[in-house]
């Protein structure tokens, strides 16, 4: 009973995702092409071309995003990035990027997340300085060796490579992300995903449930706002609490 609605919501709800991923990358490619429209000669737009194109975004949406910063779509609202800093007691830090075509809205909109979940807003620069802006490519480690993986990465100009337990993570400069990941699949490695991010240089525990939720929940709230690039923290979570946290919320989830 019901099924109907059930799945049109699960529908609407995976369309909407797909829809947020091609509009990101689209903002991505509309700001990268401010430095030059041919990314022969921009490799911060052919970075941004090629991550588009891995997420399957279509040549229509690529070209039409060039157009917007080269001004041959003169209707286009121009997009601009804006990054947000924020902290809560004990120094658990925060970013949060977002690619914009209405500041006012926008801002409102990261300012009311924030203020529900109990955060408090630094200046520009207070915890911007805790990161660092750079590429990472996940590897599921169940397929590939470890110790191989870390021969390939001694090949390329990757800066670091890190073994975690779900996967091994390789960090990159923004600018040599492209040619790392080229020369891995060339080697048949399989990415599970990459993706821009901005580094900590140290890390913070949340050991207390309360807070583990709350932050959790501010997480998806970023998630579905339109605006939102990529968010950033230096918290951790243990993954018992973390479970905790989910099944308090999956429990507590009102489902049609």
């Amino acid at each position: 009973m019901w099924r109907g609605p059930v799945v049109q919501a699960r529908k609407n709800a995976v369309n909407a995702v797909k829809w947020k991923i091609f509009s990101v990358h689209a903002k991505l490619i509309s700001i990268a092409a401010v430095k030059g429209w041919d990314p022969d000669q921009n490799p911060t737009l052919a970075t941004a071309i090629y991550a588009a194109k891995k997420a399957w975004v279509p040549n229509d949406n690529i070209d039409r995003a060039i157009k917007r910063w080269t001004w041959e779509d003169k209707d286009a609202a121009q997009i601009q990035e804006i990054i947000y800093e924020w902290y809560a007691p004990g120094w658990v830090a925060i970013l949060v990027s977002v690619l914009t075509d209405n500041k006012n809205r926008t801002v409102s909109s990261i300012r009311h997340i924030f203020t529900k979940y109990g955060w408090n807003m630094g200046e520009t620069g207070a915890v911007s300085w805790m990161f660092h802006r750079k590429w990472v490519i996940f590897i599921d480690p169940k397929k590939h060796d470890y110790d191989k993986i870390e021969e390939l990465v001694f090949e390329t100009k990757a800066e670091d490579i890190i073994r975690e337990d779900d996967y091994i993570k390789i960090i990159t400069d923004v600018e040599d992300f492209m040619e790392t990941e080229k020369f891995l699949e060339e080697k048949s490695v399989e990415i599970l995903e990459s993706k821009l991010d901005y580094i900590p240089e140290n890390e913070i525990e949340i050991t207390e449930f309360e807070k583990a939720l709350k932050f959790t929940k501010m997480l998806e709230a970023f998630d579905e706002d339109e605006d939102v690039n990529l968010v950033s923290t230096n918290e951790t979570i243990s993954p018992e609490l973390q479970k905790e946290v989910d099944e308090f919320i999956e429990k507590n989830t009102f489902r049609t």
